[in-house]
Formats: structure tokens, C-alpha cells, sequence
């Protein structure tokens, strides 16, 4: 695939439109490396000028705050701010509402000052603009529903450009009992995705997955990598792996197109 490194771009005197923040799930964790590589396609596909920051790209420390590592996080901040400043980035577009919500709200304490999106919000300026477009397609009338991030929504509250994405697909969307505001969180975030749960009745992700099936969709659309894995292993529980898919935004769009 054709994924141009910051280094690479400045070496040719080239400035891309975009800086794609892969983020440690979409590097590394092999069911969201599925996500980059569709995401990276569709951007490919439309001729869209990007990079990626490579081996000089580090977790954006949201992890360590979250879990009370104030000082981690500032060491992991400064370094990428620093990184980001000498190359001179202005636009940057992630896939990880936890990547998002920490370069766009968090850095700019620091010294850090972007312009921050998330792809749900850039794939609905693609489709709003006419560059991307569908004819048809796999998902036409097909049930969908989707689970909204606490970090896309409540705290940063995109409801809308997730749901004008999948709406653009010509899918079914039908809402789970909560959604939007009142939407249930999958029980990853907080650092909480790195530990065990506390005791209890029932584990939050498979609540929300008991939601999301009682909505008869056939996918469950994410658009975070924490999302991806709760509503995975709830699936996996429900042992519904071969009946229900859960998918990023990104891949529905890239098998929509053909480019998967």
C-alpha cells in the first residue's frame, strides 16, 4: 500500500493535506490494523494527499492520564508535540476517539495546537462533498446498528457524522434503547481496557452487546478501537461470531467501494 512517511514527504519537499494518526490499536493490534488498511485504501482511492508520522509516532500517553499517570503522560505529550511541531503539522485525522479527544483537547496545554478529526467526521465530509460516492452496494437495506464512543460523543458530542456515513450506504440504521446521549459506555474506557473488570453481576460490554443484538442488526458499526474489541469479545460470549459482525465505519466504506 501506498502510506508515505512525514520523513519521506519533507526529503521530497512535499507537504501533505492531512497527517493520519495510526494510533498504538491501529499500529499494533491486529483485528484494528484491519481498520488502518481500510481507511488508508479509501484515502488512496480519492487521491488524498496524507502521511503517516511511521516509527516516530508514540502512544499520545491518553492511557497513562486516564489510569493517573500524570507525569507518563506529559513525557509521552511533549515528545510528540515536539515531533509534530518540527514537521509542522496543522491538519491531523485519527481513527481512535482516544487519540482525538487527547491531541484536539488535551495537547494544546501543552503546546500542541492542531486542527484535530476524527474519520467519522472526515469520511461524512468526503460523502457530503461529492469525492465520495455509491452506487448501490452490499450493505442496501441491510440492518446496522451502531454504538457510540464516549469519547466521540458525550465528550467531544459527534453523534451525527457516524450515523450520516452509514445512512450514505443506504443501510438500515436502527437505534439501540440507549444511544446518543444517553448512550451506554462499552466498559473500555478510563484505562479500564487494560484490567479486569470489577466484580459483579454482569460485565458492561455484554450488556451492551445483549442492546445491540435486541435490535436484530446484522453488524454492529464502531468507530473506536475500544469499542471494536468490547463489542467483539461481547459477540464472542454470545457465541454470535458467525450471525453478527462488528465493523469500523472505515470498512464498511471500503467494502462498499470494492477496495477490501
Amino acid at each position: 500500500m501506498n502510506i508515505p512517511t512525514m520523513a519521506e514527504m519533507v526529503n521530497k519537499g512535499e507537504t501533505p493535506e492531512i497527517l493520519f494518526w495510526v494510533g498504538c490499536a491501529g499500529s499494533f493490534d491486529d483485528r484494528y490494523k484491519r481498520v488502518t488498511r481500510a481507511f488508508t485504501s479509501i484515502l488512496n482511492a480519492l487521491e488524498v494527499k496524507f502521511a503517516v508520522l511511521g516509527t516516530e509516532e508514540t502512544c499520545t500517553g491518553d492511557p497513562a492520564r486516564r489510569a493517573g499517570n500524570e507525569f507518563l503522560f506529559q513525557m509521552q505529550a511533549m515528545g510528540n508535540i515536539q515531533v509534530l511541531n518540527g514537521y509542522g503539522i496543522k491538519k491531523i485525522v485519527t481513527a481512535c476517539p482516544h487519540c482525538f479527544n487527547t491531541l484536539k483537547n488535551e495537547y494544546p496545554d501543552l503546546g500542541g495546537d492542531y486542527e484535530v478529526i476524527h474519520h467519522s467526521t472526515f469520511l461524512q465530509e468526503l460523502i457530503d462533498s461529492g469525492k465520495l460516492k455509491f452506487d448501490g452496494g452490499p450493505f442496501k437495506g441491510k440492518k446496522i446498528t451502531y454504538h457510540d464512543s464516549c469519547f466521540l460523543g458525550r465528550a467531544n458530542n459527534i453523534y451525527e457524522a457516524p450515523r450520516s456515513v452509514l445512512e450514505a450506504l443506504d443501510a438500515d440504521l436502527v437505534e439501540m434503547k440507549r444511544s446518543r446521549k444517553t448512550g451506554l459506555c462499552c466498559g473500555a474506557g478510563g484505562g479500564q481496557m487494560f484490567k479486569e473488570p470489577e466484580s459483579g453481576k454482569k460485565d458492561i460490554n455484554i450488556e451492551r452487546t445483549e442492546e445491540a443484538l435486541a435490535t436484530g442488526a446484522s453488524t454492529i458499526a464502531v468507530a473506536c478501537p475500544f469499542c471494536m474489541t468490547m463489542m467483539s469479545d461481547g459477540i464472542k460470549n454470545k457465541e454470535k461470531e458467525q450471525e453478527i459482525k462488528v465493523k469500523d465505519l472505515a470498512e464498511l466504506i471500503a467494502e462498499a467501494k470494492g477496495l477490501t
